[in-house]
């Protein structure tokens, strides 16, 4: 029958088939016949099969319209038809296939375009369907999965749609009628194309994504392949706009216009039906059949879930929703009548299904199965990816209660793989919707903390790794870590979530066992997580050049760029929505501007503010626990801190009470109830709002807030105050306070009897009537409205009013649950979105401690290579963090963490090459520090000490490039010397002899094995090599020219602080350390002045505090020096430079004569290249100085020396201190020279005095003349000397006085080269040098006297002790293996003449003849130079000394010391010296210049250069050539008569003329007894006649007065000449001799001072002590012509001549002063005066002061 009737049906439809396209038909007709064999009872499986394959084919082959007028219709009825099918079953194998083609059917109809046509209860329908398959476990597992991945694609479908509709509160307000038309061709932003009315889009339907490919048949097999077609971003053809532009709300499925339905189908406003849906009656009766019947129905119903939905709608009509019948199986459907219009499915039937995939996870409902709540897990988490729930309230509204529920109970379960899902859907949640679950979120982590800490040996390690991944995930999310210490950390009263999770992960990232697992890399990667964001936004920072002035962090860039951020994101979406209903628009204004939280002044708060809301967070939570301990401690602690006001503010403190949920419920109770607190009530119950709640509600808001106390009158005051406040606000219903009262108290009674288990195990609970009947007539008088007592009943029952922390298990966490609730509604759940990089330094600095600590932890235990890896990655982005943000300490801190890894400070130095070699690991930390040191520099502090450390090591390993080690050196002839220095075997402290005999008897093996290191060292050695190569340790240095200041200065006093004042001191460590410093310096010399002190002082510490020589110290010397050279010509610290060359003038002398070396070369250089930048006298002084010092081995200065102090206050005086504002102008005004004492004791003031001796004494304290052999012999007067540590320099000696040392040749010659190099360039010869520069030439020329004899005797005594062996030695360490090395190369530094003897005499001969050209060329040229600087000066009008070209000055000044020098060389032992200085000397004399000079000059040039220079030539000073040395005295002598009589007449003018010629007299004497040959016997008496024929004729001899008309001067000259030539007379002028001449008194016109008993007392002693020849010296005091004695003592240079004329003692011829300023640097005070026996008459005191011509002498007293 079935056969024959069924074509018979079908047939007549398909006739037309053939005549018209089938898109013209009307869907239903051609579906009819196919939906009726499904439905059909009778039908068996395969049929019903066929039906549904026909019908899947109809959907994918997309042959029916969707813009049919009747497709919505027949996608009802198929909807209807398909899940309702029934069949006859024939077997489970082949039912199930056709279950499987209802499932096909089901979801091709869902997601093919034409299912947008579906209802919401269609929709609701096909899901049960799926579902019951789903969960119905007699059937096979490959149906249920295939039904599990049917809804996992139809939700996916249903959520994207679901994130353009609008939100149903939307839906009741609109009309029933279908929309007019126009909206039809409304096009909503996302369609490409527009639709007009009523016309098919053929490509909508193929070229729309559509979910199935059209084309592709679908048989039953392939459903899984085809949801992979399923894009989840669009919905059946419509290109949504929603997924780009997220915030975009659609308005009701506008996309609909994009299937082009005509305008007579209502397509965009889904009208309610106009009738409500009425339940279809459950016929039983149909259900009853065969056996085996099968249908999707017949399975057993487990959606028990699905009750009706009004509970749950927010503000859905009825109309809106989809009904359930009360068993919740089936939707029916509502047969439609004609002309009403189906309304397409939108949020509702969402709604419901969200809803009952909430409901599945429920782990507290029994009928919830594992696999139901897995399901329903990852159905959510399909839903929650696919679509932004948050858009939908009502959604919201479940998610943030049920779904958080649910899935927090579900983290405590066992059931890993429910936990794993419930992570994810976590995730999800809080990725895209954290704003709206502020306290959801924070319980979450609070939970995950403690599933990672809990101790629980049940705990599986799996848990704990999935909740440190679901951690890690969250941290990666942008910004989320930031808006975590936003919102919670700097929330009052929420956790310090960030803070405390850094702290775990922290903790958690150190294993304790020592072995590294998943968990502690995974805490790792979610510290580093922060770390790696921050980088990246300092990175785009600098890449943007946002680079932040102030040091605070929030800057104005980051605040205005994040200000400008939100309101443009505003104006975009604002935009968007312009195209849609104006509705959808005000929802997103209001939902699209952030709220801000009430706490903070701002929506980006600056740092400071959080700062205080952290503090003040701290405060509250202490003020909280003593409040719950006792409330008013707690109140009274924080009104101390000003947190709440004084006096109480009971608004204040109520507010308090309400909002801070750390406060004890218990205690809050007893407070605010406390009779005292009364006003506090009222404001406590205040701060409720009851508006619009019933009784028993506003009761139960009012007792979650506090624990109501037990006693009566405390529960009485309590309800008293609530039922006032509740009355109020609801407009005073029931008749009075009293009946509201009773109300109130009756509820409590009842929430008493029914859930108090006390209560009732004793009672029956109370029934709704007993209820009624307790409140008979209470209301005034009056029962109150029953329906109110029942819903208050039924509300009490069902439903417990929980008493804080009364109730245990379900009931507390429900309570819990409520708060946190309650809690997010208000302005407390604001969560404040930042923009990414907000707080960056705010987290560092709170992050980096744990972070390093971890990555330390994690880079020292790890093997693996990608761990290593991650760990530097991560040391590198905490550099550029905290470079970036300019926190040094923790650069400091990572820098001192990696050096610990880089093994170069633990290891000994033998093992450093081979350890460090061989560790892949140190390799990788070395190259980190350097480049990081390369890289941020700049804000290295403290770690530039490790960093050094670290290059000492690798210096003492010997594994730093070369050109590191190399230094500049003056003396060698590469110019460079190495700092590693070779090894001398003898320094072992054994023979070597032992040592031979040692190694014979050594086995083979040790010999082996000292051979050399084996190959695996030498390849770890090279290897090291490489790798220090590649650290470039070199950049450093080159590269600090760039640092800034700060870190600069701290990276010299890292250098710095290597010095020998520490225990584990190294003398080539220090070496090293200093030769980096200099270079450091000379890199920056465009800022050496921020830098100088420190160097200068270290300069000085090494130099001056060195207690004995070593390698240091030269380095030291010529480190000072190649400063200075580099630095002079940088005009801002020249001086300061110079000033420091001062240095080396406090050294030792012994000390200084080592390095003289170094000295003389250096020096020169500095001339050679700085001579031009050297202006002051000063700093002229200071040159000539060490020149003196180190040429001719005189002692530095006494007042720079420094003395041996207790305070070893090392260097700390600074230049100003060293220089003691020298100026000669404040001391010679008029003076126009200095003297040589003035200049040292202007420098005297040092620091380094012993503090007894004042300044002034130091200043005051004259040079102390000391003899050139007092050092030899022992000094008599020693005890005299002490009064003043200088000695004074006399003029009338050719020597300069001053106590040379020995000295080294090669020293002296380049000293000689550096002075004539001065002296040939007119342009270095200034007036700020002249005089010293003579000196200097002076002193080199005593120096070099006799070819440096002196020199040579000294050296012999002094350096017996320093045998040549012990220099430049190391001093072996004791208990070291480290090798002694000593250098070789350095040993031919020091005294060069000791070996090379045999060229000694040369270079000195050279020395000496060069001496004498200088001084030659000075003295030549000194008067034009003189006359060229006045000029200069009076052009310039400059104030200060004047500089005057006449002859006095330049007497004075130049010539008479130069003469001295040239006459000194006259004395030289070698001869060929003495003739070229005699002949110098003569041309000098009689150049034409000197004949300006008058009387006084003159005889000064006899008293000071030739008197001295014959005395000296008495002595033998050339033993070795007699005959040379006849010569000279015959051309000295004569050179004395020329002279003589050349300059006759300005002579004869002096007052003191008969004393002069009595000592030409005097010295002919002498010289005619003084050779051994008769050259002298002849040529004495020659020159003598000559002069006295002069004489003669000049008429000096003659006087008119006397008696014989001769002078006195005849007679005393004759009476002389008798002495040693008494036949000259006779033959000169015979015709006058009278015999026995009368002294007479002296020339009238003369006036002789009158002879003093005094001075004639004084002088006996003398004599006699010279007769005694007592070392040719005796102490004299010789008191000055005033009578007053002079102060200070000195020795008194006596000639060996005794043979003294007997008159001289008699009457001594004391003369007038002299005054004329003709010394050479006398110091400003009173002398003992140097005389020369011979001159005894011819001299007298010479006054200290310049003054005038003799006409006015000034007495001592003035000198004084």
């Amino acid at each position: 029958w079935l056969y024959t009737k069924v074509p018979q049906s079908l047939l007549p439809s398909y006739k037309n088939l053939f005549l018209a396209q089938l898109s013209e038909i009307e869907p239903n007709v051609f579906l009819r016949p196919f939906l009726e064999v499904i439905r059909s009872e009778d039908t068996t499986g395969p049929i019903t099969g066929l039906a549904l394959t026909s019908v899947n084919k109809f959907l994918s082959y997309a042959l029916i319209d969707p813009s049919h007028e009747g497709t919505a219709e027949g996608m009802e009825n198929m909807a209807d038809a398909v899940t309702h099918a029934r069949f006859v079953g024939t077997d489970p194998a082949s039912d199930e296939v056709v279950l499987m083609k209802i499932l096909q059917v089901l979801r091709t109809l869902l997601l093919t375009p034409v299912g947008a046509h579906l209802t919401n209860e269609s929709v609701c329908e096909i899901m049960q369907s799926c579902f019951r398959i789903c969960f119905e476990m007699r059937l096979s597992e490959l149906l249920r999965k295939s039904a599990e991945h049917t809804l996992v694609d139809m939700v996916q479908l249903l959520f994207t749609r679901a994130g353009g509709m609008s939100d149903s509160s939307k839906w009741k307000k609109q009309k029933r009628s279908p929309r007019p038309p126009r909206h039809a061709t409304k096009v909503s932003p996302g369609t490409e194309q527009p639709a007009t009315n009523g016309t098919v889009m053929p490509s909508n339907i193929t070229d729309g994504v559509t979910f199935i490919d059209a084309p592709s048949p679908i048989s039953s097999g392939n459903s899984e392949n085809t949801s992979s077609a399923v894009s989840p971003a669009t919905d059946s053809g419509l290109e949504l706009s929603s997924q780009t532009t997220s915030k975009e709300d659609l308005t009701d499925l506008d996309q609909v216009n994009s299937l082009g339905f005509s305008a007579a189908i209502p397509s965009s406003e889904p009208s309610a039906t106009e009738h409500p849906h009425q339940p279809e009656p459950q016929n039983e009766g149909l259900r009853v059949e065969k056996t085996q019947s099968a249908s999707v129905e017949s399975i057993p119903e487990v959606l028990e879930e699905c009750t009706s939905v009004t509970e749950h709608s927010d503000s859905a009509s009825v109309h809106d929703m989809d009904y359930v019948n009360p068993r919740g199986v089936r939707f029916t459907q509502s047969s439609q009548k004609e002309g009403i219009a189906l309304v397409p499915y939108g949020l509702p039937c969402i709604r419901e299904l969200f809803r009952f995939l909430i409901s599945l996870t429920n782990p507290h409902d029994r009928h919830n199965s594992e696999v139901m709540i897995h399901m329903g897990l990852q159905l959510l988490t399909v839903a929650l990816e696919s679509a932004p729930v948050a858009n939908c309230q009502s959604l919201l509204g479940l998610l943030k209660d049920e779904l958080c529920r649910h899935l927090f109970q579900l983290l405590s379960v066992e059931r890993l793989n429910l936990y794993a899902a419930s992570l994810r859907v976590c995730f999800l949640l809080f990725e895209s919707m954290r704003e709206h679950l502020k306290f959801q979120l924070e319980m979450y982590i609070k939970k995950l903390m403690e599933i990672i800490t809990v101790e629980n040996p049940k705990m599986p390690y799996e848990m704990k790794e999935m909740a440190l991944e679901a951690i890690v995930q969250l941290w990666r999310i942008p910004s989320f870590v930031t808006e975590l210490y936003i919102n919670y950390d700097c929330d009052y009263y929420c956790s310090n979530l960030f803070e405390d999770l850094t702290k775990l992960l922290s903790k958690n990232a150190f294993p304790v066992s020592g072995q590294l697992y998943t968990t502690h890399l995974l805490s790792l990667e979610a510290l580093l997580t922060v770390i790696d964001s921050t980088e990246a936004h300092c990175q785009a920072k600098v890449l943007s050049n946002i680079h932040q002035q102030e040091k605070e962090v929030v800057k104005p860039s980051t605040e205005t760029a994040s200000s400008t951020k939100e309101p443009s994101n505003i104006t975009v979406s604002t935009a968007l929505s312009k195209t849609e209903s104006s509705l959808s628009l005000s929802f997103l204004a209001e939902k699209n501007i952030p709220r801000k939280p009430t706490r903070f002044s701002c929506l980006l708060p600056r740092t400071q503010e959080l700062m205080e809301i952290k503090s003040k967070k701290k405060l509250l939570i202490t003020g909280t626990e003593q409040f719950n301990q006792k409330p008013r401690k707690g109140i009274q602690f924080l009104q101390e801190k000003n947190l709440l006001a004084i006096p109480m503010d009971n608004n204040e403190v109520a507010q308090w009470l309400r909002e801070n949920p750390r406060l004890d419920k218990k205690m809050i109770g007893e407070f605010v109830s406390d009779r005292k607190n009364i006003d506090l009530l009222e404001s406590f119950v205040g701060t409720f709002n009851f508006q619009g709640l019933r009784l028993d509600e506003a009761l139960r808001l009012y007792l979650e807030a506090f624990r109501l106390p037990g006693e009566a009158p405390v529960i009485h005051r309590l309800l008293e105050a609530f039922t006032e406040h509740w009355r109020k606000s609801n407009g005073s219903p029931f008749a009075n306070s009293d009946a509201c009262f009773a109300l109130a108290y009756a509820v409590i009674m009842l929430n008493t009897d029914q859930h108090n288990h006390n209560v009732r195990k004793q009672n029956v609970p109370m029934t709704l009537e007993e209820f009624r009947k307790n409140l008979k007539g209470v209301n005034g008088g009056k029962d109150f409205e029953q329906d109110i007592l029942e819903d208050m009943y039924h509300a009490i029952k069902n439903d417990e009013i929980v008493m804080p922390e009364e109730q245990t298990g379900l009931v507390k966490e429900n309570y819990i649950w409520n708060v946190l609730l309650h809690r997010g509604a208000t302005d407390e759940g604001i969560f404040l979105h930042v923009p990414p990089g907000s707080y960056d330094h705010d987290l560092f600095t709170m992050t980096w401690g744990p972070t390093i600590a971890a990555l330390s932890y994690v880079f020292d235990k790890s093997l693996d290579e990608t761990i290593i890896q991650k760990a530097i990655s991560g040391f590198r982005k905490c550099a550029m963090i905290s470079a970036h943000y300019g926190l040094s300490d923790v650069f400091d801190n990572l820098i001192i963490s990696l050096c610990k890894f880089t093994a170069l400070s633990s290891e000994s130095i033998e093992n450093l090459p081979s350890v460090f070699g061989s560790n892949p690991k140190a390799h990788i930390a070395a190259k980190t520090v350097f480049h990081l040191a390369h890289r941020h520099g700049d804000i290295l502090r403290e770690g530039w000490k490790n960093i050094m450390e670290a290059m000492l090591q690798l210096f003492r390993a010997e594994l730093l490039p070369k050109a590191m080690v190399e230094v500049e050196d003056f003396v060698d002839p590469n110019g460079k010397i190495s700092l590693q220095r070779e090894e001398t075997p003898s320094n072992r402290g054994e023979s070597t002899v032992l040592s031979f005999v040692s190694w014979l008897t050594l086995s083979g093996t040790e010999q082996s094995g000292m051979r050399g290191p084996s190959t695996e060292n030498q390849e770890a050695k090279r290897m090291a090599l490489e790798c220090i190569k590649q650290c470039d340790p070199e950049k450093l240095i080159t590269e600090s020219k760039f640092l800034q200041l700060e870190s600069l200065q701290e990276l010299m006093k890292a250098l710095i602080s290597v010095t020998p004042d520490e225990e584990t001191y190294d003398e080539e460590d220090a070496a090293f350390c200093l030769e980096m410093l200099l270079r450091i310096v000379l890199e920056n010399r465009d800022r050496v002045g921020c830098v100088w002190q420190a160097v200068r002082d270290h300069l000085y510490h090494l130099c001056v505090h060195a207690l004995e020589f070593c390698f240091l110290v030269e380095r030291a010397v010529v480190g000072l020096l190649r400063l200075a050279i580099r630095l002079l010509r940088r005009e801002e610290i020249s001086a300061q430079v110079l000033l420091s060359l001062r240095i080396l003038l406090m050294m030792k002398p012994s000390m200084l004569s080592r390095v003289s070396h170094q000295v003389a070369y250096g020096l020169h250089e500095l001339l050679k290249t700085n001579a031009a930048n050297i202006h002051s006298g000063d700093d002229w002084y200071t040159l000539f100085t060490l020149l003196e010092c180190i040429g001719s081995g005189v002692k530095p200065p006494p007042a720079l020396q420094v003395t041996a102090r207790a305070d070893n206050d090392t260097g700390a005086q600074s230049d100003s201190e060293i220089s003691l504002s020298y100026h000669p102008s404040d001391v010679s005004l008029d003076r126009g020279y200095t003297s040589d004492s003035e200049v040292y004791a202007d420098h005297s003031k040092q620091g380094k005095m012993h503090r007894s001796v004042t300044d002034v004494d130091v200043v005051n304290s004259g040079w102390l003349v000391v003899g050139k052999d007092d050092i030899d012999s022992p000094k008599p007067m020693a005890g005299l000397s002490r009064q003043g540590p200088s000695p004074l320099v006399n003029q009338y000696s050719l020597t300069v006085g001053l106590d040379l040392g020995p000295h080294d040749t090669k020293s002296l010659m380049k000293c000689v080269e550096s002075l004539s190099f001065i002296v040939r360039d007119a342009a270095h010869v200034t007036p700020e040098n002249f005089e010293l520069c003579v000196k200097t030439i002076r002193i080199f020329v005593e120096a070099s006297l006799n070819g440096g004899y002196k020199s040579q005797e000294k050296r012999a005594k002094s350096h017996k002790y320093d045998g040549k062996a012990n220099r430049f030695k190391k001093k072996p360490k004791e208990n070291s293996l480290r090798r002694s090395r000593a250098s070789s190369q350095h040993q031919s530094h020091s005294h060069s003449d000791e070996e090379d003897d045999e060229s000694v005499p040369a270079s000195y001969h050279t020395v000496s003849l060069q001496l004498l050209d200088l001084m030659h060329t000075l003295h030549t040229r000194a008067a034009t130079i003189y006359s060229s600087w006045a000029e200069e000066q009076r052009h310039l009008e400059a104030a200060g000394k004047k500089i005057e070209a006449d002859s006095q000055t330049l007497w004075s000044n130049c010539w008479c010391p130069l003469l001295q020098g040239i006459a000194w060389l006259c004395c030289d032992a070698r001869r060929q010296v003495r003739m070229q200085a005699l002949t110098y000397l003569q041309r000098a004399l009689l150049v034409h210049d000197l004949q300006a000079l008058d009387a006084l000059e003159w005889e000064s040039c006899f008293n000071k250069v030739l008197f001295p220079l014959l005395t000296k030539l008495l002595e033998n000073v050339s033993p070795a050539d007699v005959g040379g040395m006849e010569e000279t005295r015959m051309r000295a002598s004569t050179l004395l008569s020329k002279v003589f009589l050349q300059h006759l007449s300005p002579l004869l003018s002096l007052t003191t003329f008969a004393a002069l010629w009595l000592t030409i007299l005097d010295f002919m004497d002498k010289y005619m007894h003084a050779g051994s040959s008769d050259l002298l016997l002849e040529a004495i008496p020659e020159s003598l006649k000559n002069m006295l024929l002069v004489m003669d004729t000049a008429g000096i001899f003659h006087s008119a007065d006397s008696r014989t008309g001769y002078s006195d001067l005849w007679e005393i000259t004759w009476e002389r000449i008798d002495c040693f030539l008494p036949r000259l007379r006779d033959e000169l002028f015979k015709q006058t001799v009278i015999q026995g001449t009368v002294p007479t008194e002296p020339h009238p016109q003369k006036p002789v001072a009158p002879a003093l008993p005094a001075s004639a007392a004084h002088l006996a002693p003398l004599e006699k002590s010279s007769e005694l020849g007592a070392s040719g010296e005796s102490p004299v005091a010789i008191r000055g012509a005033s009578g007053s004695p002079l102060s200070a003592v000195a020795s008194v240079k006596m000639s060996p001549v005794t043979d003294v004329p007997p008159h001289m003692a008699q009457s001594p011829l004391i003369l007038q002063p002299l005054a004329s300023p003709l010394q050479v640097g006398v110091p400003p005070m009173t002398l003992p005066i140097i005389l020369n026996p011979a001159l005894i008459e011819a001299t007298s005191p010479v006054p200290l002061l310049a003054t005038a011509r003799p006409t006015d002498p000034m007495t001592t007293s003035e000198v004084n």
